[in-house]
């Protein structure tokens, strides 16, 4: 019986931890999460044009040298 209360007293203790640390954090603000946002979306599709267009240069190499086309 002892061990099934230590077992709730650990995990209210690890709960209350994240709790505590949770209070902790430093939030952003909406304009830097909307800033930060945009700013993932920009580069993600910039990365993926660039590697788009590398595919596509490689594919159209590939074709000529050994497709014949």
């Amino acid at each position: 019986m002892a061990n099934a209360v230590s077992k709730k007293n650990s995990r209210f203790s690890y709960l209350s931890g994240i709790i505590a640390e949770l209070r902790k954090v430093v939030w952003l603000s909406r304009q830097e999460a909307t800033y930060l946002t945009a700013l993932v979306l920009v580069v993600a599709v910039t990365v993926g044009a660039i590697l788009g267009a590398i595919d596509w240069g490689f594919s159209q190499i590939v074709d000529k040298l050994f497709l014949g086309g």
